[in-house]
């Protein structure tokens, strides 16, 4: 198939620990899930609390970039619950929106490019030994011997770069998921970018991914279970997850200065924030030298990129100061509450 491109070893990233090499003909189907069929939205939310999904599989284990362990298990544990009115695949403005609408014409596009027939599925699975594995697939390849698995992708421009050298790792968890739980062999995965240019890669099942998928997705899955937070690992989804777990704080002060971990955690903690602030003084000194170098010149061009220096548009804003000022009774008769947050504020003793 040559408009197919072979995405190779599946996470270049992992390291697995254990390698079981299976023959084709051991792979056991998963189970299907009748019940998942036709489930109304709300229901469809509910049902997907009881397993990790396999596009929830790289947020499990640490390597989506939008999303945190952390924040999959505060929805994992019914601490967010996710509004259907809200859900992104209801709302026109939203990535998954259109993803969503453009599966069909992906799906077409790709059978009509590889010739390979294709069949909508409407039902989850579940892994045949580990019940919290599930997947709810795309589309079947029907009648390919080489090929069983179609994933359908639509990505805007912002989100291409993550495919300029292939499958990205968030998206080969996926995969990898899905042939693990429905014993499949090989997926092909069609990615439509910036609406114009469809480009087709084939994932191989691979084993030692999968091992390496089921151990790590098992310890999240226990964590949930057990109602044990995983550990943030220090993105912006994983401090949105921390201030949702804990929005509000209750005035005590810990006593932690006897505590050697946390004593080396705070002093890590000011040595990153102290060489933090020299880079940001060192990147202002490097910036306003290409300023001055510029002067009245709207840009620069350099052997690896480019900067631009221009004016923004004058604009007319609401002076609220001085209206409120002049008129205060407008604030008792249009408010606007602002929910509070927590700031995190750091305080080194000087020595």
């Amino acid at each position: 198939m040559s408009n197919v491109q072979s995405a190779g070893a599946a996470v270049s990233a992992i390291h697995p620990v254990v390698h079981q090499p299976t023959s084709p003909a051991t792979h056991r189907p998963g189970i299907v899930l009748p019940e998942s069929r036709d489930l109304s939205p709300e229901q469809w939310l509910a049902f997907r609390l009881q397993g990790i999904g396999s596009s929830e599989a790289a947020a499990a284990v640490g390597l989506d970039p939008w999303s945190s362990p952390l924040a999959l298990w505060l929805e994992k544990t019914g601490r967010v619950v996710v509004d259907p009115d809200n859900d992104p695949l209801a709302q026109d403005d939203h990535p998954a929106f259109w993803g969503k609408v453009l599966e069909p014409f992906v799906a077409r596009q790709y059978a009509r490019r590889t010739g390979n027939r294709v069949r909508k599925v409407h039902t989850m699975s579940k892994h045949r030994e580990h019940d919290w594995m599930r997947a709810s697939l795309d589309y079947q390849v029907v009648g390919n011997a080489s090929v069983q698995v179609l994933e359908c992708k639509t990505v805007g421009l912002y989100a291409a770069r993550y495919w300029e050298h292939g499958v990205p790792e968030y998206v080969q968890i996926q995969v990898q998921h899905q042939l693990a739980v429905t014993g499949k062999q090989a997926a092909d995965v069609a990615v439509l970018i910036g609406g114009q240019e469809l480009r087709i890669h084939r994932l191989e099942r691979d084993e030692e991914v999968i091992a390496w998928l089921i151990e790590l997705e098992a310890k999240f899955w226990q964590s949930v279970q057990q109602d044990l937070p995983p550990a943030a690992d220090g993105s912006d989804s994983a401090q949105q997850a921390l201030a949702r777990l804990y929005p509000r704080d209750r005035g005590e002060v810990l006593d932690l200065t006897d505590s050697e971990v946390w004593n080396a955690t705070f002093e890590q903690l000011l040595a990153v924030r102290a060489e933090l602030e020299d880079c940001k003084g060192f990147e202002a000194k490097l910036r306003q030298r290409l300023c001055e170098r510029m002067g009245e010149a709207s840009g620069a061009l350099f052997k690896r990129g480019s900067i631009s220096w221009k004016r923004s548009k004058d604009s007319t804003t609401l002076d609220t100061a001085r209206l409120l000022k002049a008129q205060p009774d407008l604030l008792t008769q249009y408010p606007l509450i602002r929910e509070g947050s927590r700031r995190f504020v750091v305080k080194a003793q000087e020595t």
